[in-house]
């Protein structure tokens, strides 16, 4: 399979004896990376920038908040940006969020992710554990 780079925002690739050509956006891998990532337990969400955060307070969700893709002929590189769920270990979650979003990406597209760069942005803490004072 040969892949090439299209007009920015979409990766086509080729494959002998197939029908035609294949687009991925951009848009949809960064996706794929936001959904593998919250379906780690202890990720409490993305963590977008400001323009995704006012965004998502009017009612709009975007699917791929603080995701950064960047496609290359040879590979993937992602860059996420996490909320962490309080109690959970740093480096243990982000090993998980590094291998479930290169797997998810790689199985479902077929591209190589060399590189799955994990920011701890931001620490959950659940609404119930709030200390009152009395």
């Amino acid at each position: 399979m040969t892949a090439e780079m299209q007009s920015g925002n979409t990766y086509s690739m080729k494959e002998a004896g197939v029908l035609g050509d294949i687009q991925i956006a951009d848009e949809v891998i960064a996706i794929i990376a936001a959904l593998a990532a919250t379906e780690v337990d202890g990720v409490a969400k993305m963590y977008g920038n400001i323009t995704n955060e006012l965004v998502s307070k009017l009612g709009m969700k975007k699917l791929s908040k603080g995701v950064k893709v960047f496609v290359a002929p040879d590979d993937v590189k992602v860059d996420l940006s996490i909320e962490l769920k309080y109690g959970y270990g740093v480096m243990d979650i982000s090993k998980k969020v590094q291998e479930k979003v290169k797997q998810a990406i790689e199985t479902m597209t077929g591209l190589n992710v060399s590189v799955v760069r994990v920011r701890i942005a931001g620490v959950a803490i659940a609404k119930e554990e709030r200390v009152t004072k009395a």
